[in-house]
């Protein structure tokens, strides 16, 4: 028996779809445990790519148990739209997808909130998706948000929404000046979604806990990454749930002495989307390359990302606040044709070097990064599965970024399908 989480230690789209889909053949059970469909994971099997949202990646295996669990925020109409597409798709999903009854869900008044707040902040505003995500959180902590159980009681769930609306309907006429929500249109809507999700609904602490008794294998899959953490991200450009791996714990109701494992995700290079401070970013030749090559657009947006330098510090934080136990590196193939790469080891601002990353918002958006420079490998390694058969100086690129970082890297990706991977030890 073994229980690993896997987490982001950029900001998000590390490549963690494909990693879990490869670690689900030796899980019994994946567990998503926060965000909503704000977070996209891409996984390419054969000739068929597939874009998950809410639902874990181990779907695409047969046999294997998925779960939502109570730290995620559930758009109805998003989930039941992804569990139609797989449907079409041929994935079958039956008594193989569990959701728990503590997971908040996503009202039409927490999008329109999320989306009129963000035009009022103007070049303030934080680049959310737009989907409610973080208005669902607010109600969440407020002790005001709808959870699955209310939501498939009709009662319960109608007079929840009668007193959150007298609220919401104030905010967005007063404050925004747009057009409230009728309770019958509402209440109307989301029964149909609760008659289509009822089946689905769990004690997921409760099933996971049994599992974990079973012996069975369960692989925790995080959403964005360490760096848009609410708490230990670049706040307040961050997204709205604990993105790290405790985040597992709160968010799945399984305890962390239960956790054997903690992997971290990262790719060759460092992306991010949407606003806040990346101290290598470029933009440059360099950066656009980046973007065309490792095809860095947004899973659930398709809004392009970021590109720049692997960066050291972000990347040494985050393996401290997660415990990472052993790494993957993603997209190593992509920086085949650089003559030159460049890893950022440390950050200047106001003439003080800083060689661990800080906290201060001021410091990350006007730092200028320390670099330090290695010849390019100019080989292909695309496809490669066997880590002898990489060029030295990738070898040797790989090697330092252990080195900076302090743990082991067990996975490297060589490309966009399973059996382009190097796996230098088991996970499970």
């Amino acid at each position: 028996m073994s229980n690993v989480v896997i987490t982001g230690a950029q900001w998000g789209d590390e490549g963690k779809g494909k990693i879990v889909d490869l670690l689900t053949e030796d899980a019994d059970y994946i567990v998503r445990y926060q965000g909503g469909h704000n977070a996209g994971h891409t996984v390419v099997i054969g000739d068929k790519e597939f874009i998950l949202h809410l639902i874990p990646s181990g779907i695409l295996r047969p046999g294997k148990k998925c779960v939502i669990g109570n730290g995620v925020v559930i758009d109805p109409h998003a989930l039941l739209a992804e569990i139609d597409g797989l449907n079409e798709k041929g994935i079958e999903i039956r008594d193989n997808f569990f959701i728990s009854g503590r997971a908040h869900i996503i009202m039409p008044y927490h999008r329109a909130i999320e989306k009129e707040s963000e035009k009022l902040k103007g070049s303030l505003r934080i680049g959310t998706t737009g989907r409610g995500i973080g208005p669902s959180y607010a109600d969440k902590i407020a002790r005001v948000g709808i959870r699955i159980v209310d939501l498939i009681d009709r009662e319960v769930f109608r007079e929840k929404l009668r007193i959150n609306l007298q609220e919401m309907n104030y905010f967005l006429e007063r404050l925004y000046g747009v057009k409230g929500f009728v309770l019958d249109d509402v209440y109307h809507e989301y029964m149909g979604y609760a008659e289509k999700l009822r089946g689905f609904v769990a004690d997921t602490a409760l099933l996971l806990d049994r599992a974990i008794g079973e012996g069975k294998n369960i692989l925790f899959e995080g959403a964005q990454g360490t760096h848009l953490d609410v708490d230990h991200g670049t706040y307040p450009y961050v997204t709205s749930s604990n993105a790290t791996s405790g985040g597992a714990c709160t968010g799945s109701g399984v305890g962390p002495t239960k956790i054997d494992k903690v992997l971290g995700v990262v790719k060759a290079y460092t992306t991010r989307v949407g606003s806040g401070p990346f101290p290598t970013e470029l933009k440059d030749s360099t950066g656009e390359y980046l973007r065309e090559r490792g095809r860095e657009y947004g899973a659930t947006t398709g809004r392009p990302r970021r590109c720049g330098w692997f960066d050291a510090l972000a990347t040494s934080y985050a393996a401290k606040v997660n415990g990472f136990t052993q790494m993957a590196i993603t997209k190593l193939d992509v920086l085949d044709d650089l003559e030159e790469i460049k890893i950022c080891v440390g950050y200047r601002y106001n003439g003080k070097r800083y060689d661990e990353m800080p906290s201060e918002l001021k410091v990350l958006e006007g730092c200028e990064p320390v670099y330090e420079s290695m010849e390019g490998w100019r080989a292909s390694t695309s496809g490669i599965s066997k880590y002898e058969a990489l060029p030295h100086k990738a070898k040797r690129y790989i090697e330092r970024v252990k080195e900076l970082i302090g743990i082991e890297i067990d996975i490297i990706s060589t490309g966009f399908r399973r059996d382009e991977t190097i796996l230098l030890r088991k996970i499970f």
